[in-house]
């Protein structure tokens, strides 16, 4: 009889952490209208929709009464959700409110689940630990400054939180995966300061030339030496800001939001201030900007794929990779209700980009 043949021995686990008691978005603003709109965050599916006023809420999508979506309803009257089956009504509490057909008064009180929500710097930001008033808010985007251009954009990936933050955050890969649109002429010798805290980890990077590719050319064609940090905050946000001479300043926050263990919606808001008009840098660099996230998304989905087929993941990491190990640790800490009281922890690494 023949050997059974197995893939080679691999760690049993997934850097996957599940952390409910923290904001994220679920959609922006100008996506919730009149319909009722569905959204998963951290694997809790939820129907959003506009009560009284306009105000946002958010339920889980499923009816009491015989488990439909209500996502697939509509909202009726003052701002009440009905399912499209039995045409139950909703509130944004959750409260039923209505039972067509029934003609005795029910004692019983029927309600669903219900999510906080917030609604800032046009995102609708909702906390799945269901039933739950938080003691915290979402997080709030720094003021820009006057004269800054603002571009919101929202794309998915099929790949893990971890995965997509580090992704999102990380030097190295960019002079190959992006070779030509980002990076990939000749190497320069950087000094990298990290610094890790108890809720986040920064990355400052100093003797950093501008990056040599196309979009980097179109931010400074002058060229010269540029300012540039890639920050990641609990639970799921990562930043990047460059700073070239002192005609260029662009900051992109991704607000991360994992839909499931294995795909992330991220929402980019992008500010930028150039010496040329911010309607035309955003028109000239968007394409060149979703082929970037294109490369990224193929990459991760190939990456979760090879970990599904191998059973595991099997990690080795060095000082090149600044933010990976850290923004695992913090994501597991979270997880786990151990955040607070950790010094600063910082280290330099010179490297070539």
């Amino acid at each position: 009889m023949h050997p059974k043949l197995i893939p080679p021995e691999t760690k049993g686990h997934v850097s996957v952490a599940r952390l409910a008691r923290f904001w994220y978005v679920a959609c922006q603003s100008g996506e919730l209208g009149s319909k009722p709109l569905a959204r998963s965050v951290v694997g809790v599916p939820l129907v959003l929709f506009r009560g009284p006023g306009g105000a946002a809420s958010a339920l889980l999508d499923r009816c009491p009464h015989r488990n439909v979506p209500l996502s697939l309803g509509s909202v009726v009257g003052q701002g009440t959700l009905e399912c499209a089956y039995h045409g139950w009504q909703f509130r944004g509490d959750g409260r039923c409110t209505r039972i067509p057909g029934l003609l005795e008064t029910e004692t019983r009180e029927r309600r669903v689940p219900s999510a906080a929500v917030q609604e800032r710097d046009g995102l609708v930001w909702v906390y799945p630990e269901l039933d739950t008033m938080p003691e915290s808010s979402p997080f709030e985007l720094p003021p820009a400054g006057t004269n800054y251009a603002r571009v919101v954009r929202e794309v998915q990936a099929d790949g893990s939180l971890h995965a997509t933050i580090e992704n999102a955050l990380d030097v190295p890969h960019t002079a190959f995966l992006h070779r030509g649109l980002f990076r990939g002429g000749k190497q320069s010798e950087i000094l990298a300061t990290v610094r890790r805290s108890a809720d986040r980890v920064e990355v400052q990077y100093d003797g950093e030339p501008r990056p040599s590719g196309i979009a980097g050319r179109v931010l400074s064609p002058g060229g010269g030496i540029v300012e540039h940090w890639d920050r990641f905050m609990l639970p799921s946000i990562a930043q990047v800001e460059y700073r070239l001479g002192k005609d260029v300043h662009f900051r992109v926050t991704s607000f991360c939001t994992p839909e499931s263990d294995f795909r992330t919606r991220m929402y980019a808001v992008a500010e930028f201030h150039t010496r040329f008009p911010g309607r035309m840098v955003s028109r000239i660099l968007e394409p060149f900007a979703l082929r970037i996230f294109g490369q990224d998304a193929d990459i991760l989905r190939a990456q979760a794929d090879n970990i599904r087929r191998f059973g595991g993941e099997q990690y080795a990491s060095t000082e090149l990779d600044f933010l990976g190990p850290h923004i695992w640790r913090l994501l597991k800490q979270a997880e786990a209700g151990e955040l607070g009281g950790e010094p600063v922890v910082e280290r330099t690494v010179r490297f070539l980009a």
